[in-house]
């Protein structure tokens, strides 16, 4: 009740804002999933004030809506309901990672662009209208129905993501997602200077012996047991059992990361604070994940990956399930147990070559441009 009424005031002041004339130049960037600087909202504004267009930004950021939560400040709560619909109601164009729902109460004025960017670059998982029941689901679909460009990496998923936004397919736009721009860039610069400074910068911060290889743990969020100490039984059992030249670095949601606290071990380090996952993607030398989108990001780089899913059973019948068979869909090898994880690494038993397949399927341009055409999509009229 009290979501919906802070939802019918922030419409309320849009509605009145909407007096004021939209302003061309103008951009407000809703960043509500993710603020860190490498978020494809975040590339695509660094990448506009490189060209020195002219645009003035304004922001929505998952800090500012947590303040909003917690009830934390008049003055935050002012600039909330207040600011924030002013900044919506002038901006000619709103660039989005996530589903804001106040947009569910108000419609932006006609010529406005509206631009889901999304925070994955792809999907295993469901969500979106194919998982939401009830009101969420009412809630979401009406706040997408201002998209005006919806952005994927590629044709064969468009349809796919039509359907979970709940949008028409000519809304759907398969020009690639920045954050692909952010790794590629990332990897020639390596290249080039023949190191790699993610690494190197990462490992000075850790003080992490550079001899050792890193292995990165990113599980997936799960909407159930998020407290369960099931995640740090299977870290403390993994570290414990990783061969001697490697080390274990963790990339978990915060309430997990906040228990992981209280594990001690030598060859484990926690990196969940660290706010750019692309330093991480690129400072690692191999990944162990679940169901999560990284892995979209991560085969870019053609490093391997295990599918560490110890509940897929569960998550098959009980969770939110998948859009393709999960075995046979993910570029690498999937262990049930830490038993098999680590027999896996010792072994070196990675699927290079289908991690390489899975890269071309799903990035079919990959050219370090996607930035570039969604750029052409704000200034197109």
């Amino acid at each position: 009740m009290i979501k919906t009424i802070g939802y019918y005031i922030f419409a309320f002041i849009y509605y009145l804002c909407r007096l004021f004339p939209v302003s061309e130049k103008k951009i407000l960037c809703i960043m509500t999933h993710d603020d860190g600087e490498d978020s494809n909202v975040s590339i695509l504004v660094k990448e506009l004030q490189r060209l020195n267009s002219g645009y003035k930004f304004s922001y929505i950021t998952k800090t500012h809506t947590e303040m909003v939560k917690s009830l934390k400040g008049l003055g935050n709560l002012f600039s909330f309901f207040f600011n924030k619909p002013y900044h919506m109601a002038r901006a000619k164009t709103i660039l989005m990672d996530n589903i804001f729902l106040p947009m569910a109460y108000l419609r932006v004025k006609p010529k406005v662009k509206v631009i889901q960017l999304w925070h994955g670059t792809g999907t295993i998982k469901k969500f979106g209208q194919d998982v939401n029941k009830g009101k969420l689901r009412l809630l979401e679909k009406r706040a997408n129905s201002n998209i005006s460009h919806l952005i994927v990496n590629n044709e064969q998923i468009a349809e796919l993501y039509a359907g979970v936004f709940g949008v028409d397919i000519d809304k759907v736009y398969p020009v690639g997602l920045p954050k692909t721009d952010d790794i590629l860039y990332r990897m020639w610069k390596n290249e080039r200077s023949n190191i790699n400074i993610d690494k190197q910068l990462i490992y000075e911060k850790y003080h992490l012996p550079m001899d050792k290889k890193l292995v990165l743990y990113a599980p997936t969020f799960r909407d159930i047991n998020l407290g369960s100490d099931i995640t740090l039984k299977y870290v403390e059992e993994l570290a414990n059992e990783l061969p001697k030249d490697y080390i274990l670095g963790l990339r978990l949601h915060p309430y997990v990361a906040r228990m992981a606290q209280k594990l001690h071990i030598d060859n484990l380090c926690d990196l969940s604070g660290e706010r750019s996952l692309s330093a991480l993607i690129m400072t690692s030398d191999l990944l162990i994940t679940d169901y999560s989108s990284i892995i979209f990001e991560y085969s870019i780089t053609e490093k391997p990956m295990i599918f560490f899913a110890y509940d897929l059973d569960e998550f098959e019948g009980h969770g939110r399930g998948f859009y393709c068979e999960y075995e046979g869909f993910v570029p690498g090898p999937v262990a049930r147990d830490c038993k098999e994880v680590i027999e896996i690494i010792k072994k070196e038993d990675y699927s290079l070559d289908r991690i390489r397949r899975f890269n071309l399927e799903h990035f079919p341009r990959l050219d370090g441009k996607a930035s570039e055409r969604v750029i052409q999509l704000i200034t197109n009229n």
